[in-house]
């Protein structure tokens, strides 16, 4: 594991200016900052933040206090519904639905649930399904040749690579393979870019940020001057959660695996995004009383009483949040099933915009 301190040497060593007589002998007069990716280490949360079997103190908060649960089921099930008139209303009028595709590479247990999801959501509403299958084998050629073919495919309106991929893929390649037009996750780099830049509209914001957003909406929470923070700089989540928070004025900071003492940063956010992978991360001392909780985390746990042999269980301790938050999302039940339906709306809108239909 790589130190904070380690880390700052690196980049001072990179960054300082070659002296006189180093540039007198011919050496290279360097950049005034090294190559971001020479800067890019893995967030490993895991070893930075075990915590011990007894928790720390929490805040007071008043007696019996409890927070309010945000229902994601409920919130997704009421967007389904409202796609769904769409859909029927698209059919009836210029007789076709949106088309939704998967690239889904190997046999992970966590993708294979979250793409059985988006098949019974499509069938729900009414959407055309397709789903690609590739062995862990394939080779990358393999997997954006079937990109390719449902670019080309006009009855698929929204495509999407089940992530992550197995660790010897070049994930920007072939990502950067996908329509613009189909990119109903959000991830492509002109997606994100004209997210982060004002006066730019991206033609989809990615799912889970956009869901979250949505919950906050949909929960009357204050989003404007309110101080926020985000756990996690994933691209898929962390990223551009806190850019989508910035766009709605938020002032925003983000926490990661190398963040010097995040539970004080943490205890300032009115609006807290738990976004880490790392099951009970976020303990009840680690928030501000009355704050807002979105548990994105959804982590398996053994658990023989369970059917599955296994449960799962968020970033945050909740037993701890909800006596000092003053709303939470439970896992499961919160985020995820907005990702989906975020995932719905993208790709209606998409066929939409394809189909010239209003």
């Amino acid at each position: 594991m790589i130190g904070v301190r380690t880390i700052r040497r690196m980049v001072s060593l990179l960054s300082r200016p070659l002296s006189t007589s180093q540039i007198r002998h011919g050496s290279r007069i360097p950049k005034s900052s090294p190559p971001l990716v020479s800067l890019d280490l893995p967030d490993e949360w895991s070893s930075n933040f075990a915590h011990s079997d007894s928790p720390p103190p929490s805040p007071k908060c008043t007696d019996n206090a409890t927070a309010r649960i945000i229902d994601g089921n409920s919130e997704a099930e009421q967007i389904r519904s409202s796609i769904a008139v769409e859909v029927s209303r698209m059919k009836e009028s210029i007789g076709k639905v949106p088309g939704l595709a998967v690239v889904l590479v190997g046999k992970r247990q966590d993708s294979l649930a979250y793409v059985r999801k988006k098949i019974m959501a499509c069938h729900e509403v009414g959407f055309r399904f397709s789903l690609a299958e590739l062995p862990e084998s394939c080779t990358e050629e393999e997997v954006c040749d079937a990109l390719s073919n449902y670019n080309k495919d006009a009855s698929i309106h929204g495509i999407l690579v089940q992530l992550p991929l197995p660790q010897h893929f070049d994930e920007g390649k072939i990502l950067n393979v996908l329509s613009l037009e189909k990119d109903v996750d959000g991830f492509h780099p002109l997606n994100i870019g004209n997210l982060a830049i004002q006066g730019r509209e991206p033609l989809f914001i990615p799912c889970t940020p956009k869901g979250c957003i949505e919950l906050l909406l949909r929960s009357d929470v204050e989003i404007v001057g309110k101080r926020a923070v985000v756990i996690g700089r994933s691209n898929i989540v962390g990223l551009p959660t806190f850019l989508l928070l910035q766009r709605h004025h938020a002032t925003v900071s983000i926490v990661h695996a190398y963040s010097e003492n995040p539970e004080m940063i943490t205890r300032e956010a009115d609006i807290l995004v738990a976004a880490a992978g790392v099951p009970n991360l976020v303990r009840g001392s680690w928030l501000k009383p009355g704050a807002v909780v979105l548990d994105v985390g959804i982590n398996p746990i053994e658990d023989p009483e369970s059917e599955n042999g296994y449960r799962l269980i968020g970033d945050v301790c909740f037993e701890e949040a909800v006596k000092i938050a003053s709303k939470i999302t439970p896992v499961p039940g919160g985020v995820g099933p907005m990702t989906v339906a975020m995932l719905l709306q993208n790709t209606l809108e998409a066929a939409k915009r394809a189909l010239h239909f209003t």
